[in-house]
Parts: structure tokens; C-alpha cells; sequence
């Protein structure tokens, strides 16, 4: 199977490679890989060289004081004591081993020191990338939680709606448009029983503004106000209830409604049969 270069370069190996926290297996394959593809090379060096930035751009020099303590501690090994040349000449050897040793253990502890700071300063970074896609997958998450409560809400009030109009209590009527407004249509759903009144805006333009669909009920002959159709209202809406009536009407009105129907904007009318 044929290595994604890619993916593998993603996948982090190549960081605990250089910071010495691969695995046997991890590193055997990483050298083997790396003489067959240049783009693995090139990602090590890449990463060594950003390493590298990042420990030169947070180092810090230690405090003057750090020197002076240095140096009292090194004056106490010159102090003149009378010795035979021999135990000169060992004396001199083992300060000379000693001042060396104490040269590389210093920049031995200077270089972890530093490193240290590299490798926290890079691990924060990550954990910082970490933290901030997590955080987006969170909000990701609450977004398709509210989006399917939603649709769930939705699906929900169809299924009521289906149920309320094919309830054999339920009186529907029609009610077509009148002459000029032919395309439009509206069904009411009375409940024989209960009087209550639904409305099914199926075909109305969408209302301006400043206006607002009024639902009407004849009762002989006289219009009664039966209910406001809300702006929210998409599907079956309940409006108010009415003990009797002969048809039912609905026009256009200011925005709250009116105490009387202006006939002239009358959009949708239709009786009770039987």
C-alpha cells in the first residue's frame, strides 16, 4: 500500500522523533522512511529549525549576580596552599578535570534549561490548538443540537396539525379566492365540539409590514372578529373560538386588526355547507 507522505508528516511521529519520545517501532520506521522519501527530511529539518527559533526567541540571559556567584565560588579553588611539586602537578591535573567537568555540567544544565523552555512553550502551543478545536467542535455541536431541536419542533406540529384536521369533530371550510385574487386559498378547521377555530393560510401572499390577515365569522350576516394571523404562523394556527357561524372571510388590515372588515381587501371567502 502505497504511504500517504502527508499524512504521515501530520501525524506527529516526526515531532517525538526529534524531542526523544518516539517509540523503538516509531523510530526504526521514521529512518527507514526517511531515506526513501526527501519530503520526510525536509519536514525534520523544518521542524528542528522552528524548534530552534522558538528556544533562541524565548531564551533569556540569567541575572548579572548569577556571574559574581560563579566566580566567588571559583576564587576558593586558587588560594595558594604550599604544596611539593608532585602533589602540584596531581592537584593541577584533578582542578583541571574538575573546572572542565564543571564547564560541561554548567552548559549541559544551561541547554536543558533552555530546551525545557522550548519544549513548553511548543507543547503550549498545542494544547492551545487543542483547547480551540475542541471549543469549535462544541459550538459545531450546540449548532446541530439547536438545528435538530428545531426540525424536531417543527415535525412535531405537523404531526398535531394531521391530526387535529382529520379528527372527525373538525368542520373544514374552504375558502377560495374572491373574483380578482383567484390564486389565493385559506382553510378553516372548526371544532364542532369545542368551537375552536384553525386557520390554514394555504395560499396568501405574505402580508407588508404594516398589514395583517383578520379571520372573520359571518353569523347572520354580521362579520365577528375571529382571530389575528400572527407573522409566525406557517402552518395550522389556532385563533379564536366562535359558537356559531354561516361562513367565514379573511382581509387585509392594519397591523392589530380592525373592529369592522374592509370589504375592499377582502381576499378569501367561503361558506358552511350543511
Amino acid at each position: 500500500m502505497k504511504l500517504d507522505i502527508q499524512a504521515y508528516i501530520a501525524s506527529g511521529v516526526i515531532e517525538s522523533y526529534v524531542l526523544g519520545l518516539a517509540t523503538e517501532q516509531e523510530v526504526a520506521e521514521l529512518e527507514q522512511l526517511r531515506k526513501q522519501y526527501p519530503e520526510i527530511n525536509q519536514a525534520m529539518s523544518e521542524f528542528e529549525a522552528s524548534l530552534e527559533a522558538q528556544i533562541m526567541a524565548n531564551a533569556k540571559l540569567p541575572p548579572a549576580a548569577i556571574k559574581q556567584q560563579l566566580l566567588d565560588r571559583l576564587q576558593d579553588d586558587f588560594n595558594y596552599v604550599p604544596v611539593t611539586a608532585t602533589q602540584q602537578q596531581a592537584a593541577t591535573s584533578a582542578k583541571v578535570v574538575t573546572l572542565l567537568w564543571n564547564k560541561y555540567a554548567v552548559a549541559a544544565m544551561v541547554i536543558l534549561i533552555v530546551a525545557s523552555a522550548g519544549l513548553n512553550i511548543y507543547f503550549f502551543n498545542k494544547v492551545e490548538q487543542l483547547q480551540n478545536k475542541y471549543l469549535s467542535l462544541v459550538s459545531e455541536k450546540n449548532s446541530l443540537e439547536a438545528g435538530l431541536n428545531i426540525y424536531k419542533t417543527k415535525a412535531l406540529d405537523i404531526y398535531n396539525s394531521m391530526q387535529l384536521m382529520s379528527d372527525p369533530n373538525m368542520q373544514k371550510v374552504s375558502m377560495p379566492g374572491v373574483k380578482g385574487k383567484e390564486d389565493n386559498l385559506a382553510t378553516v378547521f372548526w371544532d364542532k365540539q369545542s368551537k375552536e377555530v384553525y386557520l390554514l393560510p394555504n395560499r396568501l401572499p405574505q402580508a407588508p409590514e404594516n398589514k395583517q390577515y383578520q379571520l372573520w365569522a359571518l353569523v347572520n350576516g354580521k362579520p365577528i372578529d375571529a382571530g389575528l394571523l400572527g407573522a409566525d404562523c406557517n402552518g395550522l394556527c389556532k385563533l379564536k373560538t366562535i359558537p356559531d357561524a354561516q361562513a367565514f372571510a379573511i382581509t387585509l388590515e392594519n397591523k392589530g386588526g380592525s373592529p369592522a372588515p374592509h370589504l375592499d381587501q377582502l381576499y378569501v371567502f367561503g361558506k358552511i355547507s350543511g
